[in-house]
Protein backbone atom coordinates (compact mmCIF):
# COMPACT_ATOMS: atom_id res chain seq x y z
CA UNK A 1 0.00 0.00 0.00
CA UNK A 2 1.37 3.36 -1.08
CA UNK A 3 0.50 6.10 1.91
CA UNK A 4 -0.40 9.47 1.17
CA UNK A 5 1.85 12.45 2.39
CA UNK A 6 -0.30 15.84 2.31
CA UNK A 7 1.56 19.09 2.82
CA UNK A 8 -1.19 20.48 4.70
CA UNK A 9 -2.83 24.11 4.11
CA UNK A 10 -6.32 23.34 5.68
CA UNK A 11 -5.62 20.28 8.57
CA UNK A 12 -9.58 20.04 9.25
CA UNK A 13 -10.31 19.61 5.86
CA UNK A 14 -7.69 17.12 4.63
CA UNK A 15 -8.34 15.03 7.68
CA UNK A 16 -12.27 14.54 6.62
CA UNK A 17 -11.19 13.47 3.29
CA UNK A 18 -8.84 11.18 4.33
CA UNK A 19 -10.90 9.37 6.71
CA UNK A 20 -13.68 9.53 4.13
CA UNK A 21 -11.11 7.44 1.99
CA UNK A 22 -10.71 4.73 4.98
CA UNK A 23 -13.29 2.41 6.39
CA UNK A 24 -14.41 3.90 9.66
CA UNK A 25 -16.78 2.86 12.31
CA UNK A 26 -14.80 3.87 15.06
CA UNK A 27 -12.43 6.53 15.09
CA UNK A 28 -9.57 6.73 17.67
CA UNK A 29 -7.23 9.13 18.34
CA UNK A 30 -3.90 8.03 19.79
CA UNK A 31 -1.78 10.75 21.62
CA UNK A 32 1.03 10.83 24.41
CA UNK A 33 0.70 12.72 27.53
CA UNK A 34 2.65 15.97 25.50
CA UNK A 35 0.86 15.95 22.56
CA UNK A 36 -2.58 15.37 24.37
CA UNK A 37 -1.89 18.62 26.26
CA UNK A 38 -0.47 20.77 23.81
CA UNK A 39 -1.61 19.47 20.71
CA UNK A 40 -5.04 17.41 20.88
CA UNK A 41 -6.76 20.66 21.40
CA UNK A 42 -5.73 22.08 18.38
CA UNK A 43 -8.03 19.14 16.53
CA UNK A 44 -10.52 18.12 19.15
CA UNK A 45 -13.04 20.13 18.19
CA UNK A 46 -12.90 18.90 14.38
CA UNK A 47 -16.36 17.63 12.81
CA UNK A 48 -14.89 14.81 11.39
CA UNK A 49 -13.36 13.90 14.97
CA UNK A 50 -16.91 14.14 16.44
CA UNK A 51 -17.07 10.76 18.61
CA UNK A 52 -13.51 9.69 18.42
CA UNK A 53 -12.07 8.04 21.37
CA UNK A 54 -8.95 9.31 22.98
CA UNK A 55 -6.28 6.55 23.96
CA UNK A 56 -3.02 8.18 26.03
CA UNK A 57 0.07 6.47 26.65
CA UNK A 58 3.08 7.84 28.22
CA UNK A 59 5.80 10.44 26.57
CA UNK A 60 9.42 9.84 25.95
CA UNK A 61 11.04 6.72 24.29
CA UNK A 62 10.66 4.78 27.67
CA UNK A 63 7.29 4.32 26.79
CA UNK A 64 7.72 2.98 23.73
CA UNK A 65 7.58 -0.73 24.68
CA UNK A 66 5.08 -3.93 25.41
CA UNK A 67 3.61 -2.52 27.94
CA UNK A 68 1.97 1.11 26.20
CA UNK A 69 1.39 -1.52 23.32
CA UNK A 70 -0.87 -3.33 25.22
CA UNK A 71 -2.45 -0.42 26.35
CA UNK A 72 -3.00 0.99 23.22
CA UNK A 73 -4.55 -2.61 22.31
CA UNK A 74 -6.60 -2.49 25.19
CA UNK A 75 -7.54 1.23 24.41
CA UNK A 76 -8.98 -0.32 20.65
CA UNK A 77 -10.93 -3.31 22.47
CA UNK A 78 -12.40 -1.45 25.09
CA UNK A 79 -13.54 1.21 22.67
CA UNK A 80 -15.30 -1.90 20.58
CA UNK A 81 -12.76 -1.42 17.53
CA UNK A 82 -13.39 -3.96 14.58
CA UNK A 83 -11.18 -4.43 11.80
CA UNK A 84 -13.28 -1.63 9.87
CA UNK A 85 -12.18 0.96 12.67
CA UNK A 86 -9.67 4.15 12.14
CA UNK A 87 -6.64 4.50 13.98
CA UNK A 88 -5.17 8.31 14.12
CA UNK A 89 -1.95 8.88 15.19
CA UNK A 90 -1.39 12.63 16.71
CA UNK A 91 2.01 12.40 18.00
CA UNK A 92 6.08 12.19 17.17
CA UNK A 93 7.79 9.77 16.28
CA UNK A 94 7.43 7.34 19.46
CA UNK A 95 3.77 7.73 19.01
CA UNK A 96 3.33 6.96 14.80
CA UNK A 97 5.55 3.94 15.23
CA UNK A 98 4.01 2.79 18.37
CA UNK A 99 0.34 3.16 17.18
CA UNK A 100 1.33 1.90 13.51
CA UNK A 101 2.42 -1.37 14.86
CA UNK A 102 -0.61 -1.62 17.04
CA UNK A 103 -3.09 -0.70 14.19
CA UNK A 104 -1.34 -2.98 11.96
CA UNK A 105 -1.86 -6.19 14.66
CA UNK A 106 -4.89 -5.47 15.92
CA UNK A 107 -7.12 -7.87 14.44
CA UNK A 108 -4.84 -8.47 12.44
CA UNK A 109 -4.80 -4.94 10.59
CA UNK A 110 -6.74 -1.78 10.95
CA UNK A 111 -6.54 1.42 8.79
CA UNK A 112 -4.20 4.52 10.38
CA UNK A 113 -3.25 8.12 9.76
CA UNK A 114 -0.69 9.84 10.93
CA UNK A 115 -0.86 13.62 11.69
CA UNK A 116 3.20 13.63 13.24
CA UNK A 117 3.33 17.18 15.77
CA UNK A 118 7.33 17.21 16.06
CA UNK A 119 9.93 17.85 12.98
CA UNK A 120 11.65 14.71 13.74
CA UNK A 121 8.19 12.39 13.10
CA UNK A 122 7.46 14.63 10.04
CA UNK A 123 10.75 14.19 8.04
CA UNK A 124 11.46 10.93 9.46
CA UNK A 125 8.96 8.24 11.68
CA UNK A 126 5.80 9.24 10.33
CA UNK A 127 6.77 8.15 6.43
CA UNK A 128 8.31 5.56 4.55
CA UNK A 129 5.54 2.65 6.38
CA UNK A 130 8.50 1.92 9.40
CA UNK A 131 6.45 1.30 12.66
CA UNK A 132 7.60 -0.58 15.98
CA UNK A 133 8.41 -0.87 19.46
CA UNK A 134 11.84 -0.91 21.62
CA UNK A 135 12.26 -4.26 23.41
CA UNK A 136 15.19 -5.54 25.54
CA UNK A 137 17.26 -2.82 25.28
CA UNK A 138 17.17 -2.28 21.51
CA UNK A 139 15.97 0.32 19.32
CA UNK A 140 13.08 -0.90 17.04
CA UNK A 141 14.08 -4.32 17.43
CA UNK A 142 10.34 -5.73 17.06
CA UNK A 143 7.90 -3.98 14.37
CA UNK A 144 6.63 -4.16 11.12
CA UNK A 145 6.58 -2.32 8.08
CA UNK A 146 3.10 -1.26 6.92
CA UNK A 147 2.05 2.39 5.26
CA UNK A 148 -0.40 4.61 7.35
CA UNK A 149 -3.08 5.62 4.41
CA UNK A 150 -2.24 9.43 4.51
CA UNK A 151 0.06 11.17 6.39
CA UNK A 152 -1.05 14.75 7.31
CA UNK A 153 2.11 17.39 7.80
CA UNK A 154 0.53 20.59 9.44
CA UNK A 155 3.82 22.36 10.46
CA UNK A 156 1.52 24.51 12.63
CA UNK A 157 2.71 22.02 15.23
CA UNK A 158 6.01 22.57 14.98
CA UNK A 159 5.88 26.01 17.23
CA UNK A 160 4.38 23.64 20.06
CA UNK A 161 7.78 21.89 20.41
CA UNK A 162 10.63 23.31 22.47
CA UNK A 163 14.53 23.76 21.29
CA UNK A 164 15.80 20.38 22.15
CA UNK A 165 12.75 18.63 19.97
CA UNK A 166 13.30 20.79 17.22
CA UNK A 167 16.76 20.66 16.85
CA UNK A 168 16.39 16.45 17.35
CA UNK A 169 14.07 16.41 14.21
CA UNK A 170 16.76 18.76 12.09
CA UNK A 171 19.06 16.08 12.30
CA UNK A 172 17.33 13.80 10.46
CA UNK A 173 17.02 16.40 7.47
CA UNK A 174 20.77 17.17 7.98
CA UNK A 175 20.68 13.80 7.14
CA UNK A 176 18.43 13.75 3.86
CA UNK A 177 20.95 16.98 2.83
CA UNK A 178 23.94 14.16 2.85
CA UNK A 179 22.02 11.64 0.78
CA UNK A 180 20.61 13.87 -1.51
CA UNK A 181 22.81 16.82 -3.19
CA UNK A 182 24.88 20.09 -2.29
CA UNK A 183 22.42 22.53 -2.60
CA UNK A 184 19.93 20.83 0.20
CA UNK A 185 23.25 20.19 2.22
CA UNK A 186 24.08 23.85 2.29
CA UNK A 187 21.07 25.12 2.23
CA UNK A 188 20.24 22.99 5.77
CA UNK A 189 24.04 24.19 7.35
CA UNK A 190 22.89 28.39 6.66
CA UNK A 191 19.69 27.22 8.74
CA UNK A 192 19.28 29.20 12.40
CA UNK A 193 17.66 26.96 14.58
CA UNK A 194 19.16 29.24 17.48
CA UNK A 195 16.01 31.67 15.86
CA UNK A 196 14.15 29.43 13.49
CA UNK A 197 12.44 30.86 10.74
CA UNK A 198 9.16 28.69 10.33
CA UNK A 199 8.23 29.48 6.84
CA UNK A 200 11.93 28.69 5.75
CA UNK A 201 11.77 25.63 7.78
CA UNK A 202 8.19 24.84 6.17
CA UNK A 203 10.06 24.54 2.50
CA UNK A 204 12.88 22.58 3.68
CA UNK A 205 10.59 20.10 5.33
CA UNK A 206 8.48 19.84 2.24
CA UNK A 207 12.38 19.20 0.32
CA UNK A 208 13.45 16.65 3.21
CA UNK A 209 10.25 14.71 3.06
CA UNK A 210 10.55 14.20 -0.90
CA UNK A 211 14.02 13.01 -0.18
CA UNK A 212 12.76 10.15 2.36
CA UNK A 213 9.44 9.53 -0.69
CA UNK A 214 11.90 9.23 -3.68
CA UNK A 215 13.90 6.60 -1.79
CA UNK A 216 11.56 4.58 -0.27
CA UNK A 217 9.41 4.30 -3.35
CA UNK A 218 12.10 2.49 -5.15
CA UNK A 219 12.63 0.47 -2.16
CA UNK A 220 10.13 -0.14 0.14
CA UNK A 221 11.07 -2.85 2.39
CA UNK A 222 14.64 -1.67 2.95
CA UNK A 223 16.30 -4.71 0.32
CA UNK A 224 18.68 -2.36 -0.98
CA UNK A 225 18.50 1.55 -1.65
CA UNK A 226 16.54 2.76 1.21
CA UNK A 227 19.71 1.62 3.37
CA UNK A 228 20.86 4.99 2.18
CA UNK A 229 18.53 6.53 5.01
CA UNK A 230 20.40 4.41 7.75
CA UNK A 231 23.33 6.96 7.55
CA UNK A 232 24.54 8.27 10.47
CA UNK A 233 21.98 5.65 12.36
CA UNK A 234 24.66 2.82 13.06
CA UNK A 235 26.58 4.43 15.77
CA UNK A 236 23.41 6.17 16.16
CA UNK A 237 21.29 4.09 17.45
CA UNK A 238 24.07 2.43 19.30
CA UNK A 239 24.35 5.67 20.97
CA UNK A 240 20.76 5.54 21.46
CA UNK A 241 20.53 2.33 23.55
CA UNK A 242 23.28 3.05 25.53
CA UNK A 243 22.15 5.82 26.90
CA UNK A 244 18.09 4.30 27.45
CA UNK A 245 20.81 1.86 29.58
CA UNK A 246 23.13 4.69 31.39
CA UNK A 247 20.78 7.94 31.33
CA UNK A 248 21.05 8.94 35.12
CA UNK A 249 18.24 8.27 36.98
CA UNK A 250 16.17 11.75 37.17
CA UNK A 251 17.10 12.78 33.23
CA UNK A 252 15.85 11.71 29.92
CA UNK A 253 18.03 9.62 27.63
CA UNK A 254 18.95 11.80 24.72
CA UNK A 255 16.59 12.45 21.73
CA UNK A 256 16.69 10.32 18.54
CA UNK A 257 17.97 13.19 16.51
CA UNK A 258 20.80 13.85 18.82
CA UNK A 259 21.27 10.32 18.85
CA UNK A 260 21.53 10.36 14.99
CA UNK A 261 23.68 13.74 15.00
CA UNK A 262 26.66 12.01 16.67
CA UNK A 263 26.23 9.24 14.62
CA UNK A 264 26.77 11.08 11.62
CA UNK A 265 29.60 12.72 13.30
CA UNK A 266 31.35 8.96 13.23
CA UNK A 267 29.85 7.58 9.96
CA UNK A 268 31.36 11.13 8.40
CA UNK A 269 34.92 10.13 9.91
CA UNK A 270 34.43 6.58 8.09
CA UNK A 271 33.44 7.93 5.10
CA UNK A 272 36.74 10.14 4.67
CA UNK A 273 38.85 7.21 6.04
CA UNK A 274 37.13 4.46 3.72
CA UNK A 275 35.32 6.03 0.34
CA UNK A 276 37.45 9.54 -0.01
CA UNK A 277 34.45 11.82 1.18
CA UNK A 278 35.87 15.40 0.91
CA UNK A 279 37.48 16.24 4.20
CA UNK A 280 36.09 20.06 4.37
CA UNK A 281 32.18 19.05 3.57
CA UNK A 282 33.00 16.72 6.54
CA UNK A 283 34.79 19.50 8.66
CA UNK A 284 31.99 21.93 7.89
CA UNK A 285 28.79 19.44 8.64
CA UNK A 286 30.46 18.11 12.03
CA UNK A 287 31.03 22.48 13.00
CA UNK A 288 27.40 22.74 12.56
CA UNK A 289 26.49 19.21 14.35
CA UNK A 290 28.91 20.29 17.55
CA UNK A 291 27.61 23.92 17.11
CA UNK A 292 24.01 22.82 17.56
CA UNK A 293 24.13 19.56 18.94
CA UNK A 294 27.02 19.40 21.74
CA UNK A 295 28.77 15.97 22.12
CA UNK A 296 27.40 12.73 24.31
CA UNK A 297 29.50 11.70 27.50
CA UNK A 298 31.40 8.44 26.43
CA UNK A 299 34.76 6.63 27.74
CA UNK A 300 36.86 4.69 25.91
CA UNK A 301 35.86 2.09 28.53
CA UNK A 302 32.47 2.41 26.86
CA UNK A 303 33.30 1.38 23.31
CA UNK A 304 33.23 -2.22 23.85
CA UNK A 305 29.70 -2.44 24.56
CA UNK A 306 28.68 -0.01 21.63
CA UNK A 307 30.30 -2.16 19.31
CA UNK A 308 28.28 -4.96 21.08
CA UNK A 309 24.83 -3.13 20.44
CA UNK A 310 25.89 -1.88 16.74
CA UNK A 311 26.17 -5.96 16.24
CA UNK A 312 22.73 -6.43 16.75
CA UNK A 313 21.94 -3.62 14.65
CA UNK A 314 18.97 -5.28 12.51
CA UNK A 315 20.68 -4.36 8.68
CA UNK A 316 24.11 -6.69 10.13
CA UNK A 317 24.23 -9.88 8.47
CA UNK A 318 26.07 -13.00 9.96
CA UNK A 319 27.44 -10.76 12.80
CA UNK A 320 29.41 -8.02 10.41
CA UNK A 321 28.51 -4.89 11.33
CA UNK A 322 26.90 -3.19 8.27
CA UNK A 323 27.30 0.84 7.69
CA UNK A 324 25.64 3.19 5.22
CA UNK A 325 28.75 5.55 3.90
CA UNK A 326 29.03 8.49 0.98
CA UNK A 327 32.09 8.60 -0.98
CA UNK A 328 30.15 12.08 -2.05
CA UNK A 329 27.39 14.07 -1.08
CA UNK A 330 24.40 12.40 -2.65
CA UNK A 331 26.39 9.09 -3.58
CA UNK A 332 25.49 7.14 -1.21
CA UNK A 333 26.91 3.47 -0.35
CA UNK A 334 25.16 1.16 1.51
CA UNK A 335 27.09 -2.62 2.57
CA UNK A 336 29.82 -1.63 3.94
CA UNK A 337 31.76 -2.34 6.38
CA UNK A 338 34.57 -1.37 9.17
CA UNK A 339 37.05 -3.18 11.59
CA UNK A 340 36.31 -2.85 15.08
CA UNK A 341 39.78 -0.89 15.58
CA UNK A 342 38.19 1.60 12.46
CA UNK A 343 35.25 2.15 14.84
CA UNK A 344 37.31 2.60 17.91
CA UNK A 345 39.19 5.68 15.50
CA UNK A 346 35.72 7.20 14.51
CA UNK A 347 34.39 6.78 18.51
CA UNK A 348 37.96 8.48 18.77
CA UNK A 349 36.74 11.30 17.04
CA UNK A 350 33.98 11.72 17.83
CA UNK A 351 35.22 12.47 21.47
CA UNK A 352 38.79 14.14 20.61
CA UNK A 353 37.78 15.70 17.28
Amino acid sequence: MEQRVIISRNLETELAIAISECEHDRLFVLTDEVTHEQCLPLVNNFFCLKGAKVITIGSTDVHKNLESLAHVWQGLDDGGADRHSCLINLGGGMVTDLGGFAASTFKRGIDFINIPTTLLSMVDASVGGKTGINFNGLKNEVGVFNDSKFVLLDTRFLRTLDDKNLRSGYAEMLKHGLISNEKTWADLLQFDLSNPDYDQLQALVATSVKVKEKVVSRDPNEKGLRKALNYGHTFGHAFESFSLKHHAEGEAPILHGYAVAYGLICELFLSVVKTGFPSEQMRQTVRFIRDNYGSFNISCDDYDELIALMRHDKKNMSGVINFTLLDAIGDVLINQTATDEEIREALDFFREG
